[in-house]
């Protein structure tokens, strides 16, 4: 056993990421009966940067925001910070699901991670952001072929990329899994802890009205608007935008397009230029590998490692329990591949391990969408690359509430609702015999006959 994986019975269970964002503000519950112009439901990524956005465009609106327990607490709040340059869940998912708009999907990407960029200066918002590139890698040859085929792709829609082997990639990673990368430069990082603390803190700068601990339990329609009910008192709003993630959705007939899927992550003391410099790995950029079954990890300012990824574990009936967020096995399968993969830091201490629920749709990308006249709109279903495709859902539901006819509207990615998860049991033994194919595919470089008609339907799994 590694000194790494004995180290994960005194790691801390919380976000490293809640560490850094410094002390904040309180923002009590809702306590009485309240209007406003516009209600969001959710205080993540996508509900705080609709807050800012709605208040550039409606500087005079009263404009309310709660959140069941403290902004950026479940899933913006645990992710590995990793901001793509892509509202499709890349490239080849855009090429493959909407070859027609695939060309505007891209661009569109492209110039959303531009201007979010351009909003962290505009606001003075301190978030660690790093456009330093990615590192995609291979350890297989049907991946190491699979990232030429990328390289192509990418060529075809003037994304730059380099491809690495031998002497090339053990400059930027050596390791004895990984035989080939692919590197992309125009890919961001940043803190998700930082960046909802920032977000939030702009938010009330901006007169938003921010209640936490106040779950929304339901949702009425009025003759002039909606209403939210909270266990301290009701909300009349004009108009709702609901930003739940991978909560059960509030709308009944969305319950069924997406699944909850958790994902873990582990964190490593801070480490010396030595130690990096043992691995090849001396610049700021992050990694993924190529397997389905894949792993992310990148560097923190103070040069600890985060690894996370691999497993992406559904429960039976969709269970959200918080205890799954502390308590997994797949902890110590991190562990032992973060060893595998990196051998001269096999015996680093981790710190911190903790786990997130990723909203999955069946296509792998977000949809938006209205209810109940055009008063609510909703955006959900990210799986696992929302860090920047939040920002243009956020532009999206304000976009459809105040009937914009725009780009982003008449994308038919976000127009049509992903195909829907079917009912228990049907539901985990559809999910089980896809993961088993995909693991399989890792092993053999061969796609199942399940996931290949699932693939005829436009029905993918991913995280």
């Amino acid at each position: 056993m590694t000194k790494a994986l004995e180290s994960l019975a005194t790691a801390t269970r919380t976000p490293y990421w809640a560490e850094t964002a410094g002390p904040q503000p309180d923002c009590p519950p809702l306590q009485t009966d309240t209007r406003c112009d516009l209600a969001i439901v959710g205080g993540g990524f996508t509900g705080l940067w609709t807050a800012l956005e709605a208040r550039r465009r409606m500087p005079d609106a009263r404009i309310l925001l709660v959140d069941a327990g403290r902004c950026g607490n479940a899933a913006s709040g645990r992710n590995g910070g990793f901001c793509a340059p892509s509202i499709s869940h890349g490239i080849g998912n855009a090429m493959q699901r909407w070859p027609k708009e695939a060309e505007a999907l891209i661009r569109l990407g492209m110039s959303n991670l531009d201007d979010l960029e351009a909003d962290l200066a505009t606001y003075g918002m301190e978030v660690e952001f790093e456009r330093s590139g990615k590192l995609t890698v291979a350890a297989t040859p049907w991946q190491v072929e699979g990232l030429k085929a990328q390289q192509a792709l990418r060529r075809r829609f003037g994304s730059e990329s380099h491809f690495l082997e031998g002497d090339a990639l053990r400059e930027r990673l050596d390791s004895p899994v990984y035989h080939a990368g692919l590197f992309e430069p125009n890919y961001a990082l940043l803190n998700p802890g930082k960046m909802v603390a920032e977000l939030r803190r702009v938010a009330l700068a901006g007169g938003v009205d921010i209640h936490e601990a106040t779950p929304v339990t339901g949702m009425a329609k009025r003759q002039d608007g909606v209403e939210l009910i909270a266990p301290g008192g009701r909300i009349a709003a004009r108009q709702v935008v609901l930003a739940t993630n991978a909560a059960p959705p509030l709308l009944r007939r969305l319950r069924s397009a997406l699944i909850p899927i958790f994902d873990y992550a582990i964190v490593t003391r801070p480490l010396h230029d030595s130690e990096l410099a043992a691995i090849g790995w001396t610049d700021r950029y992050g990694i993924a590998d190529s397997g389905n079954q894949f792993h992310y990890l990148r560097k923190t300012a103070d040069n600890r490692i985060l690894w996370g990824g691999f497993d992406a574990i559904y429960h039976f009936g969709s269970r959200r329990d918080d205890a799954f967020l502390t308590e997994s096995g797949s902890f110590a399968r991190l562990a032992e591949n973060f060893a595998r993969a990196l051998p001269p830091l096999a015996d680093v201490q981790l710190t911190h391990a903790w786990g997130g629920i990723i909203d999955t749709s069946a296509r792998t990308t977000f949809f938006a969408g209205t209810a109940q006249g055009r008063r609510v709109a909703y955006a959900m279903g990210f799986t696992g690359q929302g860090v920047s495709a939040s920002r243009f859902a956020a532009l999206t539901m304000l976009d459809l509430l105040q009937g914009r006819e725009t780009e982003r509207t008449a994308l038919q990615m976000l127009r049509r609702r992903p195909f829907p998860f079917p009912p228990e049991p049907f539901r985990w033994l559809g999910i089980r015999l896809a993961q088993h194919g995909l693991a399989r595919e890792d092993a053999t470089g061969r796609r199942s006959v399940f996931n290949r008609t699932l693939d005829r339907f436009g029905v993918g799994f991913d995280s």
